[in-house]
C-alpha cells in the first residue's frame, strides 16, 4: 500500500505534481484527472457505464480536500467533486498514465469520427 506524501498543484499550467512515500513522483494534469475521475458519474457502476468526459482542456482545481489518511477529494472548477482518489487509484494513474492517455484519446476520436454519423434503419 503506497502513501501519497505530497500534492503540490501548480496553478498555471494546470499541473498536480504527486510524490509518494518510495520516492515515487508524477506530475498529471488537471484534464487527466478529470477525465479519469473515479466518481460514479465517470466510471458508471461497470465498465460498460463509463463515460466518455469531452472538452476538459481548461478545467482546474478549485480545491484539493484531505478525507482521511487514505484519499484526496479534488474540486474541479466545473462543478465535479464526487470522486474520491485514494491513494491506490492515484498510484495506478500515475503508473498507467501513458497507456490510460492513449486509450482516452482513442475514444475521443473514435468519438469525433463518429458524432454526426445517424444510423439508418431500412424498413422492408
Amino acid at each position: 500500500m503506497y502513501q501519497v506524501t505530497k500534492l503540490h498543484y501548480h496553478r498555471l499550467s494546470k499541473q498536480l505534481d504527486i510524490s509518494f512515500d518510495d520516492g515515487m513522483k508524477v506530475t498529471l494534469s488537471t484534464e487527466f484527472l478529470r477525465t479519469h475521475s473515479p466518481s460514479a458519474e465517470v466510471q458508471g457502476h461497470s465498465p460498460e457505464q463509463a463515460q466518455l468526459v469531452l472538452n476538459k482542456q481548461n478545467v482546474t482545481l478549485n480545491a484539493i480536500e484531505p478525507v482521511g489518511h487514505y484519499a484526496v477529494r479534488l474540486c474541479f472548477d466545473d462543478g465535479h467533486n464526487s470522486g474520491l482518489f485514494s491513494w491506490q487509484y492515484l498510484r495506478k494513474l500515475c503508473t498507467n498514465h501513458q497507456v490510460l492517455w492513449a486509450q482516452y484519446q482513442e475514444k475521443v476520436q473514435q468519438h469525433h469520427k463518429n458524432k454526426d454519423s445517424v444510423p439508418i434503419k431500412f424498413v422492408p
